[in-house]
């Protein structure tokens, strides 16, 4: 079971945990408001008297699933059969519980030509309320870059960022790998992941997300920081790279499992 929590990850905000679940568990948010996300399976989810049943799918490359909100200060119970995300960010306000349905979440395509991804947007501002989590699903066709131009949450202040983000990763095929670069004056990692990993990024520019050819990439970014606001920043050394794309198709590939919103 991955479990990140700001205290392990040596930040304030942002946490994640993922399960594979038979049966049921029980657990209290304490500070962290929290999503439960079906990355395989189903599962049903009882909180504050409330009972919200989530239908799932069957991976994370068949489509949108739906999802559920729980507040801090809360106890949950998940009962089902599958791989369960739990994105938490450290709230100051308590909001109602939840249902996020699957119809409601707006699927965009970014980029072209290699460079061309789905995003899931499910869980971020305009879209659901929440007190500072910020969450969406990245996919790319096997061979495609995502996150690209590399960009940041940085403020003008070195070393603080806006966001503190977590990567989670599913590859669909077996023995299959992707490459996460993370680069700043005092950071610089490429790393091979593979299904179940995670990248921590505390601060710096991140991109690309490389999906090797012949493997679909899966990723799940769980955000969150003092405000709940997505200031994005390209690295302008590659920021030209977006001009490019008026000229360019978007894959063919996508999108995964459903058609755009």
């Amino acid at each position: 079971m991955t479990v990140v929590t700001p205290e392990a990850a040596g930040w304030r905000y942002s946490g994640l945990r993922v399960l594979d679940l038979d049966g049921a568990v029980s657990f209290d948010t304490g500070d962290d408001e929290v999503l439960v996300l079906p990355l395989s399976g189903s599962c049903t989810v009882e909180c504050d008297g409330l009972t919200f049943p989530l239908r799932g799918r069957k991976d994370v490359f068949a489509g949108v699933t739906d999802f559920a909100y729980v507040p801090r200060d809360a106890t949950v119970t998940v009962t089902g059969g599958g791989r369960f995300a739990i994105p938490t960010a450290r709230a100051s306000r308590r909001l109602a519980p939840r249902y996020g349905a699957a119809e409601k979440v707006p699927v965009e395509l970014r980029g072209a030509g290699s460079c061309s991804r789905q995003v899931n947007n499910f869980c971020v501002p305009g879209v659901f309320e929440a007190d500072r989590l910020i969450a969406c699903e990245v996919l790319t066709p096997g061979g495609n870059w995502s996150s690209y131009p590399p960009h940041k949450h940085d403020e003008d202040r070195p070393g603080e960022s806006v966001l503190e983000e977590i990567y989670y990763f599913e590859v669909r095929g077996e023995g299959g790998m992707a490459y996460q670069r993370v680069y700043g004056p005092d950071i610089d990692v490429l790393a091979e992941v593979r299904g179940g990993d995670t990248v921590l990024i505390p601060r710096g520019w991140h991109g690309p997300s490389m999906a090797a050819p012949g493997y679909d990439l899966y990723y799940l970014n769980v955000m969150a920081g003092p405000r709940r606001a997505w200031e994005i920043c390209d690295d302008p050394a590659h920021a030209w790279i977006r001009d490019t794309w008026a000229t360019q198709p978007v894959d063919p590939r996508l999108p995964f499992g459903r058609t755009v919103q």
